[in-house]
């Protein structure tokens, strides 16, 4: 089976994902509870309708940027304004949900993102 996309967005308590192509929705603390929940109930979905069983890896999480940040609090959001050279407030607007990027902002936050991804996979400690 090809990758599943899920759509992962921030609630009142929480967060919940749908399936884009099957009628499945669960909700988490968490990307990897997400996934997991989201895995059984593919399953659930798929073994009812006699379709092949998946595993977590063929699911795809879609955040928007309000989610993301949701998630990773972790991220300085101001250092990585600078960064990719975004207006400070402009970037906390997106964040907070008060403005919605276009495309091509979206893409460059998360180019950005992924960038800062690469280098600190490549990153080592002397031992």
């Amino acid at each position: 089976m090809k990758k599943i996309n899920v759509i992962v967005e921030k609630t009142n308590t929480g967060f919940s994902a749908g399936a884009v192509k099957f009628p499945v929705y669960t909700a988490g603390d968490t990307l990897d509870e997400i996934k997991s929940n989201m895995t059984e109930a593919l399953n659930l979905y798929f073994d009812y309708n006699k379709k092949p069983l998946i595993n977590e890896k063929e699911i795809i999480l879609s955040l928007d940027i309000t989610s993301f940040f949701e998630f990773y609090k972790i991220i300085n959001v101001t250092a990585l304004s600078e960064r990719i050279g975004m207006n400070q407030s402009l970037m906390a607007q997106y964040i907070k949900g008060i403005k919605k990027p276009s495309p091509a902002q979206t893409q460059r936050i998360l180019k950005g993102i992924q960038q800062v991804g690469r280098e600190l996979a490549e990153i080592r400690f002397i031992l």
